[in-house]
């Protein structure tokens, strides 16, 4: 799942837009001020970071020159009511991809991160996994990984809700002829084939490790 870096200390912004990031399928962790931002790109490894500017301790252009000065190069968009060319060209000098001025429009901000990242709807990805939904094919490190459709329909609903407890029930919907046996028979299958980490969570379901 891609992981989003919100630094942002509007209570009211922050909650929208995890809201809606969250909608469209991104994982998004938020910083109120720069020292908690500072503290989470060292404990987390984000594929993209949406920055406010005015925030408390360390603002948003001197917490992402630290980044860049450490060898961070993830990918940085500062959202700022500061709309005065010196702004702009020092958000361009400490590193950033994009500089979004605020009010914006959402669909906006959300074709721009997607333009960025190169994101593709129809797939989903898993450290070395991608699963192509719209071509049904599984691939790791690039090479095919064939599979029975079943598993690839279980695979597909531990992959939309990784990190999260999946109901036994939700994954027997998923079978032609759903028991407990089949059932472990099909997620020992997709831990062999993947070498990927299901954990039974006993009497409740199964979760995927979360990345």
């Amino acid at each position: 799942m891609i992981k989003i870096l919100l630094l942002e200390d509007d209570n009211i912004l922050a909650k929208t837009l995890t809201e809606l990031l969250e909608l469209e399928g991104y994982e998004v962790l938020r910083a109120k001020n720069g020292n908690e931002a500072l503290d989470m790109s060292f404990d987390h490894s984000f594929d993209l970071m949406l920055l406010d500017v005015n925030v408390p301790f360390v603002n948003g252009f001197d917490f992402l020159k630290e980044l860049r000065e450490s060898g961070d190069a993830t990918p940085a968009f500062f959202m700022t009511a500061l709309i005065d060319k010196d702004s702009l060209s020092r958000g361009f000098d400490v590193g950033c991809d994009d500089y979004i001025k605020k009010p914006f429009d959402f669909d906006e901000l959300l074709i721009r991160i997607n333009a960025k990242l190169k994101i593709k709807s129809h797939l989903l990805t898993y450290k070395e996994i991608t699963f192509d939904i719209k071509n049904n094919t599984i691939t790791k490190k690039d090479m095919i990984v064939e599979m029975q459709q079943t598993d690839k329909q279980i695979l597909l609903h531990f992959l939309k809700n990784s990190g999260k407890i999946i109901n036994k029930n939700s994954l027997f919907e998923l079978m032609e002829k759903p028991t407990e046996l089949a059932l472990r028979v099909h997620i020992s299958k997709i831990k062999k084939a993947l070498g990927i980490n299901i954990q039974n969570i006993r009497g409740i379901g199964y979760k995927l490790e979360k990345i």
